[in-house]
């Protein structure tokens, strides 16, 4: 790990702790040289997952795509960069507990818009309207209507 402050490649570890229940490492650390204290974070990589878009075609899945409708969905919502940040990576475990090597957009739509459901009604329908390309005014009355229950 190279130090941000000087460049040099000779850092310790200082402090290390879970985050996100789990997920996330946490890493305090020491430049051996500069003596500059930063933090790293350490994730699972899902690897190589295709998704499998509506066309059938196969594209590699990008972790920014998801992060970019939830942001959209969440925009001037009432929640925190670390509920976001959470949001996001108990998104991508749901995806990862699915253990298999390829997933449909569609699935992967039914997760978010599960999960966005209990964070924020709001941003469920900003998600929905978009996910479910609502045809007309009453398939979005019908939508909303499924809150009533």
């Amino acid at each position: 790990m190279n130090c941000p402050f000087c460049n040099n490649t000779e850092t310790k570890v200082v402090d290390s702790r879970e985050t996100n229940e789990g997920k996330i490492t946490r890493r305090r650390r020491e430049c051996l040289k500069c003596e500059a204290r930063f933090s790293t974070y350490e994730e699972v990589e899902l690897l190589r997952l295709l998704v499998i878009k509506r066309s059938g075609a196969k594209v590699d899945y990008v972790r920014s795509k998801i992060e970019t409708g939830v942001r959209k969905a969440l925009e001037k919502r009432p929640v925190s960069e670390e509920k976001i940040s959470k949001f996001i990576g108990e998104i991508e475990y749901e995806i990862r507990a699915k253990e298999k090597p390829e997933i449909t957009s569609r699935e992967i739509g039914k997760i978010i818009l599960k999960k966005l459901r209990e964070l924020d009604e709001v941003a469920y329908v900003r998600f929905a309207s978009v996910y479910k390309s609502f045809a007309n005014i009453e398939s979005f009355k019908r939508e909303l209507d499924t809150f009533d229950k």
